[in-house]
């Protein structure tokens, strides 16, 4: 029984991984027109060259760079969130499956609590690093 739950485990987390890059979309903006590398000079830091000059207008960067520090840790934070479910589910099948023996009956506790805890620790640094971009913004745009 325990070998069937650990299969059906595996197969699980095999689907899933192999899924993830069905969710990988292509950007919009480079299937509806090639590139302009010229008119787009500063376009990786997201900067403005519309104007005649060389330089570069620094005040649309910073919210790009916001906006990829924003999606880059709402995604790490739904990976580990993810995950964090995962091993809950994980813990849930190890208790049910421990047949009363304290040491498995502890170790599925164990794993449950520390998922409980990844999940808290996703949420609250969610919380943090939104505040912390609200702030660095506010003080960047006056």
């Amino acid at each position: 029984m325990k070998q069937k739950i650990k299969n059906a485990v595996i197969s699980l987390v095999a689907i899933a991984t192999a899924a993830v890059p069905a969710f990988a979309l292509a950007p919009a903006a480079l299937a509806a027109a090639p590139p302009n590398i010229s008119g787009n000079l500063c376009q990786g830091a997201g900067l403005d060259v519309t104007s005649t000059g060389a330089t570069c207008d620094v005040t649309t960067g910073t919210n790009n760079v916001q906006t990829l520090l924003t999606n880059i840790i709402n995604w790490f934070s739904i990976i580990v969130g993810v995950i964090a479910v995962i091993m809950i589910i994980v813990g849930g099948l190890k208790y049910i499956t421990s047949g009363g023996e304290s040491g498995k009956v502890s170790s599925a506790k164990t794993t449950i609590i520390y998922a409980l805890i990844g999940l808290v620790v996703v949420a609250l640094a969610q919380l943090i690093v939104h505040f912390v971009l609200g702030q660095a913004s506010t003080i960047v745009n006056g």
